[in-house]
């Protein structure tokens, strides 16, 4: 009876530990996507090139060499 007590509390140790480390993680990913999210507001709230009367992104120009 006592070997699988303590196997019991090896078990629950480890998904304690695994749990901690998912917390963690998961703490970490929502920092990052809000700073995402912020930058995503930022470059949507920039005035487009085509919205000012510009020629387009620079994607869209032939290099000097043509």
């Amino acid at each position: 009876m006592d070997e699988r007590i303590l196997k019991l509390e090896e078990q629950l140790a480890h998904q304690q530990r695994h749990i901690e480390q998912q917390d963690r993680v998961m703490l970490d990913l929502h920092k990052v996507i809000e700073r995402l999210k912020e930058r995503i507001e930022r470059l949507e709230a920039r005035p487009s090139d085509d919205a000012e009367g510009g020629a387009g992104s620079p994607a869209d120009e032939r290099p000097p060499h043509w």
